[in-house]
């Protein structure tokens, strides 16, 4: 049994200029931060949720020089929450939520660190990467479309193998918005079989989705209202043509039923120079939990004893 890391956790300031306002970033670290050390940075899904459901990932960093960074990306969790900005597409950009993890590495003193990004996380941290910031030194891209594009035309075909009468209860919310017991229950499919395949839905996992019901500013700005359309301020993201760019060791990983399929995370694999690919048999979008020791092995290996 590993003997439990140190856990600091507190808020940074961070200017957002387009508002002339400082908001607060919260962020945990789980082991101790120090000169020489590389800790691994996590960056939460959604757009949304908040990093809880990340904390896990410390099964990779126990026992080893560098600890695990998680924060809440404004707008989420104990963060600084904007609702006066809901549905605000030029506010609620990528660029917003560069500039908050180049003040987080800042902020924190770090010159050297790994970068995990989950879904939506890993968008933006393949958005971050491309730009060659100094001082990263691997990359674990965790069940992420490489484009918003993929990640929508893999929801539809996953939607249309659904059973008719599900997938004709999410065709009607698309229509007229209405929420019904017949639409719970096809979301309530979606879930169980492409979000996280548990049952019970692991806590943390289900606290993310508490967040979003509290406060649905940037799910609905920056993805929408809808599953299977994206119409917020991420609808057109795509990293496909500058991928070449992404000069660090690369793990992609994905879950065979995962909502981020194989056919929306293949231009990783296809063109970032040093990338590998693992996919997880028997997981959906939360592999971390789903084959906790198969995933935290596989993560360990490409940290530490990567070659590249």
């Amino acid at each position: 049994m590993s003997i439990l890391a140190d856990i600091t956790e507190g808020h940074i300031d961070f200017e957002v200029s387009s508002i002339s306002q400082t908001c607060k970033t919260y962020y945990k670290i789980i082991g101790t931060l120090q000169p020489g050390v590389r800790p691994l940075i996590a960056l939460h899904g959604g757009p949304g949720v908040n990093s809880e459901y990340l904390e896990i990932l410390s099964d990779v960093t126990n026992n080893r020089p560098g600890p695990l960074i998680v924060y809440d990306q404004i707008g989420n969790g104990l963060s600084t929450h904007l609702p006066e900005k809901m549905g605000d597409g030029e506010f609620w950009t990528v660029q917003l939520f560069i500039d908050e993890l180049n003040n987080l590495i800042r902020k924190l003193g770090i010159t050297q660190y790994d970068l995990v990004g989950q879904s939506w996380g890993g968008m933006l941290g393949a958005s971050f990467a491309i730009r060659h910031p100094p001082g990263l030194k691997h990359l674990i891209l965790f069940s992420v479309p490489a484009s918003m594009d993929l990640w929508v035309k893999a929801q539809v075909d996953l939607k249309s193998k659904f059973p008719q009468v599900l997938q004709d209860a999410l065709d009607k919310y698309e229509e007229d918005a209405q929420t019904t017991p017949e639409y719970q229950e096809a979301m309530g499919y979606y879930w169980s079989h492409h979000l996280c395949i548990l049952s019970p839905m692991p806590q943390p996992i289900a606290n993310g989705f508490a967040w979003i019901e509290k406060d649905p500013t940037v799910q609905v700005s920056m993805y929408g209202s809808y599953q299977f359309r994206v119409d917020g301020s991420l609808r057109d993201w795509s990293v496909i043509d500058q991928l070449s760019n992404i000069q660090v060791p690369t793990l992609v990983t994905n879950g065979a039923a995962d909502g981020a399929t194989d056919s929306a995370v293949a231009p990783f694999v296809e063109k970032i120079p040093n990338a590998k690919w693992v996919k997880f048999e028997n997981s959906s979008h939360m592999a971390h939990f789903e084959e906790r020791e198969s995933f935290m092995q596989t993560v360990g290996n490409f940290l530490y004893h990567h070659s590249g």
